[in-house]
């Protein structure tokens, strides 16, 4: 029988090979990207399985179109696993995307031109936390509140004279380059006083929520959106949580608000490596994530390195980079040729352009699901170190990249996760 690698090798040798390259590329570099993981093989066949061939529009036992039994039961069973994993009233496994997601809580909740309220991009924020480039920025009157720029941490003081001054309609909570815990609790407080709702996106931190050592937003947020790789193991895609009082107009603001026919290959991998999550092992990964990321933060300081709030709490790191006089940029380029994949990033109170920032953003949860503990994230903090000491040298920048790829041979990006038995 032949498998699908095998065909597509027959019918596009060069896709094949592209393809081969970037597998080669992957497995023989560390992955510092706090946003990139790896998928199961489990998760992976279900993403190019057959359920790429149909299409499902509308929702479960109410389509538009015939043929949807089997269809109807993966939706079905995704949701069923995405409310039990995360302890939700509601959830919505069709946006196409965390971005999706993010305007589909915004739409369940308000009107254009009703004002919204996130955390400033070049802070730590996303996109889609309505930035001023960003469609939700277009689309509703966008707010943003910053970081106090001497701890790095969200001033939660200023959050609500911010919040008391323009009264939003929403208030949203999480970030893409916050390196510390994110008091839920105190974002809902802050959104009930001033009659405003709660939109938490925890794309990054979703698997250490489902892993319990991240505070969960559920019980204090009217919607948590979130994507379904990151931290949390799946296939590219987003997710949608919410009070039953919220489902309806959600699940409309998503379909037909926003989109047509949801990617049913995507949801059948959500649906897996949802059931990978809600088991212990995953509990035991999202733990070693943290211990991961807190002591290469502990390595890096010891080495003289400055990071924002000082360390981590989470997956993520963000280092300030003006001690070592060296552009987020060219140290992001420098350790790609070490074979180390990060990448630049703005820190709080930027002086540089955010095309060439002052930070570097860098993660755990890559390095983690190869089995590396924190010996090895010291080690990678070394590495960071030598690379830095030699950002201008191709030939030590080579030497590096020859012992990033000693380590990556111990510690190879694995076919597959234990399931226990009780979970097939």
């Amino acid at each position: 029988m032949t498998t699908a690698l095998e065909a597509l090798e027959h019918y596009d040798p060069e896709i094949y090979e592209l393809i081969r390259q970037e597998k080669a590329r992957q497995s023989g570099a560390i992955r510092l990207i706090p946003s990139e993981n790896y998928v199961s093989r489990a998760v992976m066949a279900a993403t190019g399985s057959v359920l790429t061939n149909k299409y499902a529009e509308g929702y479960p036992h109410k389509r538009y179109y015939e043929g949807q039994e089997v269809t109807d039961l993966i939706e079905d069973l995704a949701r069923e696993r995405a409310k039990k994993v995360f302890k939700a009233d509601h959830a919505n496994v069709q946006p196409y995307s965390g971005s999706v997601a993010n305007l589909g809580a915004y739409l369940g909740l308000a009107q254009p031109g009703d004002t919204i309220c996130g955390l400033l991009l070049t802070d730590g924020g996303h996109l889609t936390h309505g930035w001023k480039m960003s469609f939700t920025s277009k689309t509703f009157n966008s707010i943003q509140y910053r970081l106090d720029p001497k701890t790095g941490r969200f001033d939660m003081d200023h959050i609500r004279e911010t919040a008391k001054e323009v009264k939003p309609k929403i208030i949203i909570s999480g970030a893409t380059a916050y390196p510390r815990e994110i008091d839920f609790k105190a974002f809902g407080e802050i959104a009930k006083e001033v009659g405003a709702y709660h939109v938490s996106d925890i794309a990054h931190i979703a698997g250490l929520v489902v892993g319990g050592v991240h505070q969960s937003p559920v019980p204090f947020a009217d919607v948590v959106s979130t994507t379904t790789h990151k931290t949390l193991r799946g296939p590219r895609g987003g997710l949608l949580l919410c009070k039953e009082e919220h489902a309806k107009n959600v699940d409309r603001a998503v379909f037909p608000g926003l989109q047509g026919g949801p990617h049913m290959h995507t949801i059948t991998a959500i649906a897996v490596a949802l059931a990978e999550a809600d088991t212990p092992e995953f509990g035991n990964y999202a733990q070693q994530i943290v211990k991961n990321a807190r002591a290469m933060a502990e390595k890096l300081l010891e080495l003289g390195f400055e990071l924002v709030s000082g360390g981590t709490d989470n997956h993520l790191i963000l280092i300030d980079l003006r001690n070592k006089d060296i552009p987020g940029r060219k140290l992001a380029k420098a350790l790609n040729k070490a074979r180390i994949v990060s990448n630049c990033n703005t820190i709080p109170d930027d002086p540089a352009p955010p095309f060439n920032p002052s930070g570097l953003r860098i993660g755990t949860p890559s390095i983690t699901t190869r089995g590396m503990k924190e010996e090895q994230a010291k080690q990678v903090a070394e590495f960071i170190n030598k690379v830095v000491e030699n950002v201008d040298n191709e030939d030590m920048l080579e030497k590096i990249g020859q012992e990033v790829l000693m380590l990556c041979s111990h510690f190879p990006v694995p076919d597959h996760f234990i399931v226990p038995e009780n979970q097939k």
